[in-house]
């Protein structure tokens, strides 16, 4: 929805008084405030508004489509399109029938529809017309794997977007890692339901020895049981009251009950090294409390998270006996390890190499004066 501000007029009531009993729309009056920093769009939204604050079309239905087929309207057969507008990054048509009526806002393939009407029936039965049959499902391939990304939106507060990931079976990415790694991943790789034992996963170590790889392969390798999700702005999470409760109760995805979750929160080094208590006030505590606390009862929860910290830098409350599935500390490749990798040992270091250091000699590249540059198609991967 656009900028739409709400008032309402003050009541003041004393112990003695009763108020009179009045329709809803009367005891909450609306008013929408437009100026010039409101888009075409945002004046359709707040025109779909009319009907549903009223009481006139006193229900409402919604429902998100991510990828929407080429040439789909989501308009149901019946519609009369009273509004249309197009911004650079979204548009929105305001449409109506007989007893609804229905707002559509599209950015990208993505898209969100609305549908309010006199009784909640019919506003499912339009809502399902506009709809159904729009997702356009990718064709599946064996090596991807679907991932789902958290993020709050201006617009549309918090969020959960859903993409095919490639990642490939651990087999083909083991030799990427120094044998203790390995060692620790092939564990992790076989953990079932049943393994579970600490809700935390942490994986720490420098910067481009494959952390974020083998996640996604991690993943890969429990989509049978575990549906993995990403939080794109964890610094915010859990400082958002609002946003933590809407990860915490989730989203089923069509998924079968009892299903579990990943949320990945990726280099949370202010978070969890150990001051954090003081830099981050009550973010900690309430990332404890979703692991093991009150907030995480009751749901099949694990938080994934990865850091550049070294082990001793981490708060003691986050790696105490108990609370992690998993704690492993990904390095680079020794020497041996790493000149096996490249298949020589020109420009491989005493003490070895990170797995992006590799990438970048493969390439033809010194890693130890130049960095990885961000879009680089393969040291991406393993960042």
């Amino acid at each position: 929805m656009g900028r739409v501000r709400l008032t309402d007029a003050p009541t003041r009531v004393s112990r003695r008084q009763t108020l009179p009993t009045t329709p809803a729309e009367q005891s909450l009056p609306i008013r929408l405030n437009v100026d010039d920093s409101d888009s075409p769009s945002d004046v359709v939204d707040a025109l779909f508004l009319g009907r549903f604050a009223t009481g006139e079309q006193p229900y409402a239905r919604s429902h998100s489509v991510d990828r929407v087929k080429s040439g789909v309207t989501l308009l149901p057969p019946s519609a009369t399109v009273l509004r249309a507008a197009r911004d650079d990054d979204r548009s929105a048509t305001l449409a109506e029938g007989e007893g609804w009526t229905l707002l559509v806002s599209r950015w990208n393939r993505g898209a969100d529809v609305t549908v309010t009407a006199v009784d909640d029936a019919l506003a499912e039965k339009v809502l399902r017309q506009a709809v159904d049959g729009a997702e356009d499902e990718p064709e599946p391939q064996p090596e991807n794997v679907a991932m789902g990304f958290w993020y709050v939106s201006p617009r549309r507060g918090p969020h959960r977007t859903t993409r095919q990931i490639s990642a490939g079976t651990w087999e083909e990415i083991r030799g990427n890692y120094t044998a203790p790694v390995a060692e620790a991943m092939d564990g992790l790789m076989k953990v079932t339901p049943d393994d579970i034992a600490g809700r935390l996963l942490l994986l720490h170590g420098p910067p481009g020895t494959g952390k974020t790889s083998a996640l996604r392969t991690l993943a890969r390798s429990w989509r049978d049981w575990c549906q993995v999700d990403c939080v794109l702005d964890p610094e915010r999470l859990f400082t958002d009251v609002g946003y933590l409760m809407d990860i915490a109760i989730g989203e089923d995805d069509g998924s079968a009950k009892g299903r579990w979750r990943l949320l990945l929160l990726e280099d949370c080094d202010e978070l969890i090294r150990g001051e954090a208590k003081h830099t981050a006030g009550q973010a900690l505590s309430r990332l404890l409390n979703l692991t093991d606390g009150l907030l995480g009862q009751g749901r099949n929860v694990l938080v994934g998270v990865t850091t550049n910290e070294d082990l001793e830098r981490l708060h003691p409350a986050v790696v105490r006996p108990g609370r992690c599935l998993a704690r492993i500390e990904v390095g680079k490749l020794t020497r041996p390890e790493a000149v096996g990798w490249l298949g020589t040992e020109e420009g491989v270091g005493r003490d070895g190499a990170t797995l992006a250091e590799l990438f970048a000699l493969r390439r033809g590249t010194r890693p130890a004066s130049v960095p990885v540059q961000p879009g680089d198609a393969d040291a991406g991967l393993y960042l």
